[in-house]
């Protein structure tokens, strides 16, 4: 066997290999004579069926075996040996000529093919100890505690009905029928549907012109539908609904009392004020902790701006998020023209992105395996235990899943590998708390995570 490097050009590297056909030939003869205790062929009894035999029946197919066995194994050893590891699994390129193929299966011919692969970077990571990041952290108030309450309040109200003519906040019990230029549109009908005037959950001004209605009233509003609405062919145009009034019901004044706490199960306002304010906290929590990460990945980016990616790498990450983002425009009916961009200017923005999560991934690996940072199999457990809970009744079903699709696992390890090397990069970086409010807190940002 021969392998020689024919280019080593930034990360990519190229190799001609040849395995000689006696080689090979010695290889599928070693096969071969281990499968006469393990066939059965009509006319011979069990271990004497000859090996020119097998061969006459079996040689291609083995054969074919061997060929793809010994492309892993040469380029496990040649990465072995030149202490690289491959950013993606080589590629081979075996002779296209049919005629040479059968040559090379009938062990007539050498094997010759050209391996070629993109190696991982060397990455050196900086040093941790010179980062400095804030902590954003926000205090619960009590004001921010009693405008939950009021919302609970609101969201609990018991309708009855009423004979009167609806008004703002009265729930209405409908059917109606859309039409747009007098014929009806796919979805634009329901026959037992409710709104509550004002609530804005339908079109902007469709409630609004129900108020004054009674139990038993038909009446057409005309509504148009927003420009930016999720439904293309919707988007902008002016539509009319023929609606009856089933029912109008008027909801109890929202009072924050005890009898609010006891819808909650607790037995009292103080305990449903408590449990409120550690719900507020938990959402504050989880959202300084992302911003913190958030922060960490941005440093860590701008730290390692000189690896050198594998653009293999790359173009797979930016296939992948190109696709999501392609079925997701065709799902909403909108273009890039529609969110004010090009196909090309998005196409520029995303590749960023995706080498901005190569990048960041190289680094939290390499920092990880410097460190021995491990997830542990209880970890794991833990982990798919929490995914078999959100399908109730199906557990087996996922469990199943996960032990059948080792992709899958390797989808629920690496959030937790991230965490835990996010988490020791912190432990040595500079980490200072600084007050915001709740809204600059919760704000949402782009994601630019790994």
């Amino acid at each position: 066997m021969q392998v020689t490097e024919t280019r080593s050009d930034g990360l990519r590297r190229e190799f001609s290999v040849v395995v000689p056909a006696s080689e090979l030939d010695s290889k599928l003869l070693a096969r071969l004579s281990a499968m006469k205790d393990q066939v059965n062929i009509k006319g011979f009894r069990p271990g004497k069926v000859p090996v020119s035999h097998l061969r006459r029946i079996f040689g291609r197919s083995t054969m074919a075996e061997i060929v793809q066995n010994t492309l892993g194994e040469i380029a496990r050893d040649t990465l072995t040996s030149r202490g690289e590891k491959a950013a993606l699994p080589p590629d081979f390129r075996l002779p296209e000529d049919e005629e040479a193929s059968n040559k090379i299966l009938d062990g007539a011919a050498d094997l010759a093919y050209t391996m070629t692969y993109e190696v991982l970077p060397k990455i050196e990571p900086a040093d941790f100890k010179s980062i400095s990041i804030e902590r954003p952290l926000a205090e619960v108030t009590d004001a921010e505690v009693d405008t939950q309450l009021r919302q609970l309040a609101e969201t609990t109200r018991a309708f009855a009905p009423k004979s009167g003519a609806a008004a703002e906040g009265d729930r209405l019990s409908i059917a109606y029928v859309g039409k747009i230029d007098g014929v009806e549109f796919p979805g634009g009908s329901d026959d037992n549907a409710s709104v509550t005037i004002g609530d804005g959950r339908f079109i902007a001004g469709f409630s609004e012109q129900l108020v004054g209605t009674s139990a038993g009233d038909a009446r057409t509003i005309t509504v148009t539908f927003p420009a930016d609405y999720a439904v293309a062919n919707l988007a902008g145009k002016e539509a009319t609904f023929d609606v009856s009034v089933k029912e109008v019901a008027s909801a109890d004044a929202a009072v924050v009392d005890d009898e609010l706490a006891k819808r909650f199960g607790l037995e009292s306002l103080d305990a449903l004020r408590k449990s409120v304010r550690e719900q507020i906290q938990s959402q504050f929590t989880t959202a300084s902790r992302q911003k913190l990460k958030r922060a960490l990945l941005d440093r860590l980016d701008e730290m390692h701006k000189e690896v050198n990616l594998p653009p293999a790498l790359v173009d797979q990450e930016f296939d992948s998020i190109w696709q999501q983002v392609v079925r997701e425009l065709q799902s909403s009916g909108k273009t890039f023209e529609s969110e004010g961009t090009t196909e090309d200017a998005a196409k520029a923005e995303y590749r960023q992105i995706a080498e901005r999560r190569v990048r960041l991934g190289l680094v939290m690996s390499e920092v990880g395996e410097r460190n021995n940072i491990q997830v542990t199999e209880e970890e794991i457990q833990r982990a798919m235990s929490a995914q078999m809970r959100q399908f109730p009744g199906q557990e087996k079903a996922v469990l199943d899943y996960y032990r059948r699709t080792p992709e899958a696992l390797g989808g629920l390890r690496a959030p937790i590998f991230e965490q835990k090397v996010t988490d020791f990069i912190l432990e040595l970086a500079k980490v200072s708390d600084k007050p915001v409010s709740r809204e600059e807190l919760m704000r949402d940002e782009d994601d630019r995570t790994v």
